[in-house]
C-alpha cells in the first residue's frame, strides 16, 4: 500500500522468514557458529533458547540453506503431537514408509541411520517450538540419541525454543536430557546500534533510495519499545510507514513511532540483555536493598529494644542519637 510512496519494491518489513533480508547480529552469528559446529561434529543434542521474535525460526531456515548433500534433514515446525502421530510423521520425513507401532519405526529408523552412517552421510532431526512439546515426545526424543556407535552419534538433534524450554530441561524428570546437550545458546535480543542497523538493512534490500527514512530519534524509539526483539522491530516499523502514508510524510520520527506503538500495546520501557539492566541485575539490586531494608529494621529494633531498658535514661539518649546519626 505504501511501498509506491517510499519507492519501495518489496515490503521490508514482513514476518515471513526471507532470506533476502537476513541481517545477522552478534548473538544469531554465534548462534549460528554453534549450530554449524554441532553437525560437523556430531555433538548429538544442540539448544538454542531465545525470546518470542527473537529470530529462532530465521536461524534454523538460514542453517538449512547451507547444509550440503550429505545431511539428512527432518524439519518439525509443530511439534504438538501424540506419539503415534511424531513416529508417522518422522517416517514420512525421513522415507522410511507406512510404519505400524513403535517398534516397526525403530526397526526401520535404526536400519536408515546405520546405511547413513555407512555411506558417511549425516542425519539431523530439527525441532522448532520445542517448548510446546508434550513430555512423553521429549523423552522418545532422547531415547532416539541412543542409537549411536562407539565412536559418534548416529543422530543430531536441533532443538530451538522459548525460554519456557530452559525451565523443562531443570525439571528433575529430565537430567538425562539435560546432561546429554553439548551445545546450547541463549539468543539476545538486538542491542541499539543492531537495531537501526537492521531497519535500514531491510529498506535497502526492499529497494529504498534513501535508508534515513526513520530519524535517529524514531530508530531509538523503535529499538525502546521492540525491546531489540527483531519480529517486533517489523511490526513496529511497518505500521509506521503506513501512518506516514496515510499522513503524507516522507519521514518517520519518533512521533509516528510513539503514536505506532501506543496502538500497537508496545509496552516499551527499558529491555533486558545487551544494552539494558539483565534479570541478573535487576535481582542482585533487588538482593541489596533487601539487605539495608533488614539492617534497617534491626537498627531500629535495636533503639526500641534500649528504649525498654534504658528508658528516661542518658544511656538511652546516646544510643538513639547514635541511631539517629547512622541514618543521616
Amino acid at each position: 500500500m505504501y511501498l509506491d510512496f517510499y519507492n519501495l519494491k518489496y515490503e521490508p518489513f514482513s514476518l515471513s522468514p526471507d532470506p533476502r533480508f537476513l541481517f545477522f547480529a552478534t548473538s544469531h552469528k554465534e548462534a549460528l557458529a554453534h549450530l554449524r559446529y554441532g553437525l560437523i561434529q556430531h555433538k548429538g543434542f544442540v539448544v538454542v533458547i531465545g525470546e518470542v521474535g527473537t529470530g529462532k525460526t530465521t536461524l534454523i531456515h538460514s542453517l538449512m540453506s547451507e547444509i550440503p548433500e550429505k545431511v539428512i534433514t527432518s524439519f518439525v515446525s509443530n511439534p504438538v503431537l501424540t506419539r503415534d502421530e511424531f513416529f508417522f510423521l518422522l517416517a514420512k520425513k525421513y522415507g522410511l514408509g507406512d510404519v505400524k507401532n513403535k517398534a516397526d519405526f525403530l526397526v526401520r529408523f535404526s536400519q536408515f541411520l546405520e546405511q547413513a552412517h555407512r555411506k558417511k552421510e549425516n542425519v539431523v532431526l530439527i525441532i522448532d517450538e520445542a517448548h510446546c512439546l508434550p513430555k512423553d515426545i521429549l523423552e522418545e526424543i532422547r531415547l532416539l540419541s541412543n542409537l549411536e556407535t562407539p565412536q559418534s552419534k548416529l543422530i543430531n538433534i536441533i532443538l530451538t525454543g522459548q525460554p519456557e524450554f530452559a525451565e523443562i530441561l531443570n525439571d528433575p524428570n529430565f537430567r538425562a536430557l539435560k546432561q546429554r546437550i553439548t551445545l546450547r545458546y541463549h539468543l539476545e535480543p538486538l542491542n541499539l546500534n543492531e537495531t537501526a542497523a537492521y531497519v535500514q538493512l531491510r529498506l535497502a534490500k526492499a529497494g529504498a533510495r534513501d535508508v534515513g527514512i526513520f530519524t535517529d530519534g524514531a530508530l531509538k524509539k523503535v529499538y525502546m519499545y521492540s525491546k531489540g526483539i527483531p519480529r517486533v522491530i517489523n511490526l513496529l516499523c511497518d505500521h509506521a510507514l503506513l501512518t506516514g502514508f496515510v499522513k503524507e510524510t516522507k519521514i518517520i520520527d519518533d512521533t509516528i513511532i510513539r503514536e505506532c506503538a501506543k496502538e500497537l500495546d508496545c509496552s516499551g520501557g527499558n529491555r533486558e540483555g545487551r544494552g539494558g539492566h539483565s534479570s541478573k541485575e535487576r535481582t542482585s539490586k533487588r538482593k541489596h536493598l533487601l539487605f539495608w531494608v533488614i539492617v534497617s529494621l534491626l537498627l531500629l529494633a535495636s533503639a526500641a529494644l534500649c528504649y525498654v531498658v534504658f528508658k528516661n535514661s542518658e544511656e538511652y539518649r546516646q544510643v538513639l542519637e547514635k541511631v539517629l546519626e547512622y541514618f543521616r
